[in-house]
């Protein structure tokens, strides 16, 4: 098990893997409009998507907490 102290990385972990795989497959299928092979070019295209998506989730979550922070009524 992970300790609790990396769960923020953890969660940007899963909310990037998931995100980009479906993204990478909704802009797959909309580009080529291939179904034979899709399976292997989406897998090629999502593991591209990941690598950039992860990063980028663990330096905008912040940014985003802080957003939602100052247009949210705090009570």
């Amino acid at each position: 098990m992970i300790p609790a102290r990396y769960a923020h990385i953890v969660f940007g972990f899963c909310l990037s893997g998931m995100m980009s795989l479906i993204v990478s497959g909704i802009s797959m299928l909309r580009a080529t409009e291939v179904w034979y092979g899709f399976f292997g070019l989406w897998m090629g295209a999502w593991l591209t998507s990941w690598a950039v998506a992860f990063p980028v989730v663990l330096f905008v979550a912040p940014l985003a907490r802080r957003m939602v922070t100052r247009i949210t009524v705090q009570r």
